[in-house]
């Protein structure tokens, strides 16, 4: 679970960086503190199965509401990425192997919280010969034998480093949900995700849809990083053009100061703005919030973009 080192122990790759003031947050990001009974119970079952989530590794401002509600996002295959992207939070370093019991950990977990939607993503690992697919598979398919009727949303790294063929591993698991966020606009890739490729991401998520047209996907970005309003229009078209299903947008906060800095905070108008732009591009489902995660009230869109696509195709 999230450790308690100071910022420049935890993320000893940004020790070197300038400090970056955090601004202090505006009216409309107002988070609540996680006290209830059911934050707490659902901890506990965390703790239990000795899961990590990224709720609590990439500092989520809604794990209080979340997890009040029984609901987390689990990470599987450690809590160390190899890549250093200079806005997440997640410890930078050398993995451990991959533990072979975590998959039937997190199918335990996924039924003892009686979840009716989970998300499983993972830290990156470039360090692994298939990025984790395989083992992004067998979780999937022990959720599968465990809670049948659990629908199952991935949020998968890029698997840069992989053959083409190793996503074709975790579209055969059959999640109903195939999610791999872009994270900004391509013009800030090499300050904000320097280890990654924009067209490469954007063909990965083209790739799921050719391999299994019938499976949703989606993908996300922050704002506020200095991006502007071209940019962010540019970035739905080309996710449009990939065949992308749904679309969240939401505000970049700064964990620390050793991170990338907040260029703005966007105003809800200007998120409205994104949304009605976004349905018009035929986007199936949007969440478009200054507090929007990729897995925040996951359950409940991905209801709505069953639903979305179910209209649409009785429309013919």
């Amino acid at each position: 679970m999230r450790d308690l080192k100071l910022p420049d122990q935890r993320h000893p790759e940004k020790a070197h960086r300038p400090d970056n003031a955090q601004p202090k947050k505006p009216d409309w990001i107002r988070v609540k503190a996680p006290v209830s009974q059911g934050y707490k119970d659902t901890r506990d079952i965390l703790r239990t199965h000795k899961l990590s989530t990224v709720c609590e590794e990439a500092a989520c401002p809604n794990v209080g509401e979340c997890w009040s509600q029984g609901h987390a996002t689990m990470m599987i295959m450690g809590e160390i990425c190899t890549r250093g992207c200079s806005f997440c939070n997640i410890a930078t370093g050398r993995p451990d192997a991959l533990d072979v019991f975590e998959p039937g950990r997190v199918a335990d977990a996924v039924k003892k919280l009686g979840l009716n939607h989970v998300v499983i993503t993972s830290v990156d690992r470039d360090d692994l010969e298939d990025g984790g697919a395989e083992h992004f598979a067998q979780t999937i398919r022990a959720i599968r034998h465990q809670s049948p009727e659990t629908t199952i949303e991935i949020l998968t790294p890029d698997f840069l480093k992989c053959s083409h063929e190793v996503v074709e591993v975790v579209v055969k698991a059959k999640p109903d949900v195939f999610n791999h966020n872009l994270e900004t606009v391509p013009g800030l890739y090499p300050s904000v995700r320097p280890g990654a490729r924009y067209f490469h991401s954007l063909r990965l998520l083209q790739r799921v849809k050719q391999m299994d047209p019938s499976m949703f996907t989606k993908s996300g970005i922050m704002v506020g990083l200095g991006e502007d309003r071209q940019s962010v229009m540019q970035v739905m078209d080309d996710m449009r053009a990939a065949g992308i299903d749904f679309l969240t947008i939401g505000q970049y906060l700064q964990p620390t100061p050793k991170h990338h800095k907040v260029d703005r905070f966007v105003t809800p108008e200007e998120f409205k703005a994104y949304e009605t732009a976004a349905y018009g591009k035929g986007f199936l489902m949007v969440s478009a919030t200054p507090l929007t995660r990729s897995s925040y009230h996951a359950g409940d869109d991905f209801a709505r973009l069953r639903a979305a696509r179910l209209a649409k195709l009785a429309q013919g």
